[in-house]
């Protein structure tokens, strides 16, 4: 891999963290989730059709994409939707980091769906990363000092929407790889961001309308948080294709540490050495993963 394919992978990496913590500053100041993820994939999308037609992309669909896209995309938003609940009720590092079990449920889904049986690697990889994120959540409150049932009282339900998304992801990844792996990927997620954006809007009608920013901050992590995620999405579809990358690359499951160092920062948000380790261990097993030769 080439120096500018490395530091781009890197960058995206780096705003997909900035993303996360912007979003919480948004949360603290008035937005919520759904609003949130509406704007937020509406403006992607937006800018993803904008390349399409920019390079005359052609599209077309088989019976069975049009049978299964909508399904991804469906799944998509509501992980979208999970994930940033998750964010607004966690530590942001531990939010993604739970998110980052989603290779344990594609393996998962993958069986389970198509019977397709792990790899070795996989098995190896599963109890490293449960064992990790144990450590990262201070599954028994010892870091906390509050004990298993406080600890879990503080952040289980924050800790059930990360592996929610995790969850939906890993099936919607199994999904798109069997059911729609030869749609071309600018197209494959100008659609999915428009549906998950449609599964967004409908949460934010059952929630009597949008939750907008009560504070100047609050502005700021929406358009914050938007930008970083349309930013992260065009570079992938843009850059990575030109530098021979494929835009899944291993090397942004960084992310997490990204945003462990960018919510220290900016929000003041710490965790306990031993929470630290943890993070580093499941970001190394799941690169190592992502690595590995097949």
């Amino acid at each position: 891999m080439s120096g500018a394919a490395f530091a781009t992978l890197l960058l995206i990496a780096l705003m997909m963290g900035a993303n996360h913590v912007a979003a919480r500053i948004a949360f603290n100041n008035g937005v919520d989730v759904a609003t949130a993820v509406v704007i937020r994939s509406t403006v992607t999308a937006l800018v993803i059709v904008a390349i399409l037609a920019s390079q005359g992309v052609r599209v077309r669909f088989t019976r069975r994409h049009k049978q299964m896209l909508p399904v991804i995309g469906l799944l998509i938003g509501v992980q979208s939707l999970c994930l940033y609940s998750s964010v607004a009720r966690l530590p942001v590092a531990l939010a993604l980091l739970a998110f980052n079990t989603y290779p344990l449920w594609t393996a998962l889904w993958s069986f389970v769906v198509y019977r397709k049986r792990p790899e070795k690697a996989m098995v190896v990889a599963m109890p490293v990363i449960l064992v990790g994120l144990a450590m990262a959540l201070d599954v028994f409150g010892a870091a906390s000092g509050l004990g298993a049932s406080g600890q879990w009282a503080r952040i289980g339900a924050g800790v059930a929407f990360a592996l929610a998304a995790a969850g939906t992801f890993g099936l919607a990844l199994v999904l798109t790889q069997h059911e729609t792996g030869d749609v071309d990927g600018r197209v494959r997620t100008a659609t999915t961001m428009t549906l998950a954006g449609v599964v967004a809007l409908a949460m934010v009608t059952t929630q009597g309308g949008f939750h907008l920013p009560t504070a100047p901050a609050g502005w700021a992590g929406l358009a914050t948080l938007t930008f970083l995620y349309g930013t992260a999405f065009t570079i992938m579809f843009t850059v990575l294709p030109r530098l021979g990358v494929v835009g899944n690359s291993a090397i942004m499951n960084v992310e997490p540490v990204f945003a462990l160092v960018l919510a220290w920062m900016i929000l003041g948000q710490a965790i306990a050495p031993v929470q630290v380790a943890g993070a580093l261990l499941v970001v190394g097993a799941v690169m190592a993963l992502g690595l590995r030769k097949r």
